[in-house]
This record gives C-alpha cells, sequence and structure tokens, in this order.
C-alpha cells in the first residue's frame, strides 16, 4: 500500500514495512519528500519553543511550532494540541533536509499532512465507515482522530443505542474503533461522525442469546419498575428490581424470554460481580464499506427504535 493512498489516524503507519522504508535513509527521505509521502514518527520531545523532535528512523528530525498542527499559527489550536504529542506517534510531510549525509535533519510539517488528509476527509460520501482513534472523552461525546490527527467528534447519544451517562463506559483514549460519516461540513472544514450504527440492529444482537442463558450485564437504568440491563452495546432488557443495584453495576442476568415483536427482553439479576478495568472492546457487525440505511427495530415490529438515513 502506498501511504499517500489514504490517511489513517496518526500511530497505524508507524510500524508498518513501508513507513520504516521511506525513513531508513537519506535517499528514503529525499524520495518521501520529492513525492509529498506522509510518514510518520515518534514525537521526543517539545523544546522551550514549541518545536517538536523526533525520531525519523536512524534521524531526529524537528516540526517548528508553526506547522506542528492545523490552526496553530492562527492561533485557533491551543499549544496543548502539540504538547500532548510528546512520546506519541506523529505523522508529518519532509519539506527539507538539513545538513549533510550522517548528520542529516529532517525538516517536517505535520500542518501539511493534515491539510492533505482534511481535504479527502471532505469527500467522504455519508455512510462511509471508516477507522478511527479515540484522542479523549467528555461527557458530552467522544473526540476521536480520523487521518493525521484531524479531530472529530462522535456525541454520546450516537455512540450506542444503549443509553450511557458518559463515553468512557464505552471507550478508552487510545482505543481504535470503526465510526460511519453522518455528514461532512466543507465550509467550517469538519466531519459529523455516528457509531451506533456499526454495532448491529436489535435482531443481529438478540441472535447471541438464548432464553435459559445466565449472562454479565450492566445496571444502566435503576427505576422503580424495574432495571434497564445492557447485554450489548446495542441490546438492553428489564430485570425485576434488586435491593442494591445502581447505574453502572455489572450483574449477572438470567435471560427470561426474548421477545422480537416488542423487542424485548425479560430478564432476572442472579448477582452481583466484580467490576472490570475498563470498557469491552465493541463487537462490530459493520467494520467497511458504505450505509445507505440503517433501522434497529425488526420489520413488523409494533415499536419503532431507531433509524439512520445517510444522505448521498
Amino acid at each position: 500500500m502506498k501511504l499517500t493512498s489514504c490517511f489513517l489516524p496518526e500511530g497505524r503507519l508507524l510500524r508498518t514495512l513501508e513507513n520504516q522504508a521511506a525513513c531508513a535513509t537519506a535517499d528514503a527521505l529525499a524520495h518521501a519528500q520529492s513525492e509529498g509521502t506522509v510518514v510518520e514518527g515518534m514525537a521526543l520531545l517539545c523544546d522551550e519553543n514549541h518545536d517538536l523532535l523526533v525520531r525519523v528512523g536512524p534521524f531526529t528530525g524537528r516540526i517548528p511550532r508553526e506547522e506542528t498542527a492545523l490552526g496553530i499559527s492562527d492561533g485557533s489550536t491551543r499549544d496543548i494540541a502539540i504538547l500532548s504529542r510528546v512520546g506519541k506517534p506523529v505523522c508529518f510531510c519532509i519539506t527539507a533536509l538539513e545538513g549533510h549525509s550522517g548528520r542529516i535533519t529532517p525538516l517536517l510539517s505535520r500542518r501539511r499532512a493534515q491539510e492533505q488528509a482534511l481535504k479527502s476527509i471532505l469527500s467522504w460520501p455519508s455512510g462511509q465507515v471508516i477507522p478511527a482513534t479515540v484522542t479523549h472523552l467528555e461527557p458530552f461525546g467522544a473526540f476521536v482522530d480520523v487521518g493525521c490527527g484531524v479531530p472529530s467528534m462522535i456525541g454520546v447519544e450516537r455512540l450506542s443505542v444503549s443509553r450511557i451517562s458518559h463515553p468512557r463506559d464505552r471507550f478508552r483514549v487510545g482505543q481504535e474503533i470503526y465510526a460511519a460519516v453522518l455528514e461532512t461540513d466543507r465550509t467550517a472544514g469538519r466531519v459529523i461522525l455516528t457509531h451506533r450504527e456499526l454495532l448491529g440492529t436489535w435482531l443481529e444482537n438478540a441472535a447471541l442469546f438464548r432464553p435459559g442463558m445466565t449472562v454479565p450485564g450492566w445496571a444502566r437504568g435503576v427505576k422503580d419498575y424495574g432495571t434497564f440491563v445492557e447485554l450489548t452495546p446495542n441490546l438492553s432488557g428489564l430485570a425485576e428490581c434488586r435491593e442494591g443495584v445502581r447505574d453502572g453495576d455489572r450483574v449477572s442476568v438470567y435471560i427470561k424470554s426474548i421477545l422480537p415483536d416488542r423487542m424485548k427482553l425479560k430478564l432476572l439479576i442472579i448477582d452481583a460481580l466484580p467490576p472490570e478495568e475498563g470498557p469491552e472492546p465493541p463487537i462490530y457487525f459493520i467494520t467497511n464499506g458504505n450505509l445507505a440505511r440503517w433501522r434497529y427495530a425488526p420489520e413488523g415490529c409494533l415499536k419503532s427504535g431507531g433509524e439512520t438515513i445517510f444522505h448521498s
């Protein structure tokens, strides 16, 4: 795969054979410079001028402050975006090779790589399934890298069908995930993403279980009339109240019945389970291609469920 054929989240190229070859020698760096190839290295430190020093194969390259990210030069991106890259992979284009053979210092531009990536990203059609990497979590959503450090966000309501109180119930920072393009805004230069559609419909998730099974789940809503228990991010059922169970608790549940025509699971909480460190990786039913329409509920179901129309 030619490195410029796609723009992946930072860290995905670092250890590929193509990337290692592009950084191996001065001649390889010169070729990457002439081709405008996007390559990756590891950010070693940020100096007092907020330039990034980067390991590029056997060389140490430098990204001047104004070239470290889109928006740094005009102030729309804060310097914390530079500082937070230390110790992490960064993408860049090579703009110059300073010095002589054996003592070369590559001059790099992450901003230029991000400009190329953003141009490609804004051409993505609605419904396109893409890889992404979680960069940080806020109560209202998960921020992700969709290519070369270009950021996007998935709103908390679009992470899954099952409701959660915070994106940390679903993701951890650094996690590699998939998402789907909901729409692009070329004027604002941003892409809006969704995630829940890739986690399957009600029937696809319910097919993983059978009445009579006892399985682990998570309490996602404790009400007077019962407790909603999540079996998968896109599948929940109602259990009878059990004293001491709180939102977010991990529990084991007995599946009493599965009712597709009503999109219901009847559950019985058996016991409390010890908490796990971080959320489990999601099970994806879709990891590539382009979506046109997604409907959560089974055909003919008395309940409507969620539906997404991806506009071309």
